[in-house]
């Protein structure tokens, strides 16, 4: 598999796939691509490191890897590895993904991560009726694990998650082509999906997440035992708006919707999970809840070294961009509106 790098001093041919005319000029943060580039967002409040010279630090060597941590922590043996991949911009560390660590078979399974290592609304809240409460009135899941997150990045390496933290830091919100959401653009790179519904989309998804910013002390007055914790002030005090919606992007290129299982914990953050994998449209695989865990059964054979692909759902190239910033140009489930 390859990855086509945009820059601006190339001419690029017009995406094949995307729902009419897309953009008028290339933009250098569009990519149809057939292996993962998940986002997250970059500042130094949210759950992204705020520099380089951070993340390579050898302190955090006491550590380890992502991997090594979830095996202290409940991790059974499985069949992946951590792999990296340099990225276009030498500026710019490497980023880690999951690939196969031995030849897999359809039907084996990957890796099966036990809920203790599971991040879900279950575990943030510790209530499910609070959960429940709180998802059915204003705030979505995403803005929950969001806050949780911003909280925890707060604690540093005093928080339990700071390994896993640690690891979407590294990828810094850039996949291997420094791409983000267009929820993270600016107006000038917006401008480059002006004629597309796919603009408006952006727009109104942006405005849905400060309302949910503005409802965020709901959160803290309603689970107030689980913020006890956090030296802190209530969410819209300690945290801008604009860390928030970061955070909040990052989150959403990151969250696993888990099938048949309680409201509150079918969105979970799961190490190894999303960015980790790769994500492709004409995949079958998913994560599926099973018996106190989350596992990987593989649906296709994959050489030892491969990236692991799963399916990112039913989703058109417009959904695509602006949930993980990229599109795939073998998307079956994209469509031309006319």
């Amino acid at each position: 598999m390859e990855l086509t790098c945009l820059h601006n001093k190339f001419k690029f041919p017009s995406l094949p796939h995307l729902s009419r005319p897309f953009f008028k000029n290339p933009n250098p943060r569009i990519f149809p691509r057939k292996i993962n580039i998940l986002f997250l967002a970059s500042a130094s409040d949210t759950v992204v490191a705020s520099s380089i010279k951070e993340l390579g630090s050898k302190k955090d060597d006491e550590f380890g890897d992502l991997k090594s941590w979830m095996h202290r922590n409940g991790l059974p043996r499985c069949k992946v590895v951590l792999n990296e991949s340099t990225s276009h911009d030498e500026k710019h560390m490497p980023v880690h993904y999951v690939a196969a660590s031995e030849d897999l078979r359809a039907g084996d399974v990957a890796f099966s991560v036990p809920n203790s290592l599971v991040v879900t609304l279950e575990r943030v809240l510790g209530n499910e009726t609070v959960a429940e409460l709180l998802t059915t009135n204003k705030l979505s899941e995403l803005a929950c694990l969001a806050l949780y997150l911003m909280y925890e990045k707060k604690q540093g390496k005093k928080s339990f998650w700071y390994p896993y933290i640690r690891e979407l830091d590294r990828q810094r919100g850039r996949g291997q082509l420094a791409v983000e959401s267009p929820l993270l653009w600016s107006e000038e790179e917006l401008a480059y999906l002006t004629g597309s519904p796919t603009k408006a989309e952006v727009l109104e998804r942006a405005e849905g997440i400060k309302r949910e910013y503005n409802e965020l002390d709901t959160v803290w007055f309603m689970a107030g035992s689980l913020f006890q914790q956090y030296p802190y002030d209530i969410p819209t005090e300690a945290f801008p708006f604009e860390i928030f919606k970061q955070a909040f992007v990052a989150v959403q290129s990151c969250v696993v919707h888990l099938q048949k299982v309680p409201l509150a914990q079918r969105f979970a953050l799961v190490p190894l999970g999303p960015p980790l994998l790769a994500y492709r449209s004409n995949c079958k695989a998913m994560l599926s809840a099973v018996n106190g865990a989350v596992e990987l059964v593989v649906d296709r054979a994959c050489k030892a070294g491969e990236p692991i692909v799963v399916w990112c759902g039913p989703q058109p190239n417009s959904k695509l961009l602006i949930n993980y910033g990229f599109v795939d140009d073998d998307n079956s489930y994209d469509r031309l509106v006319c």
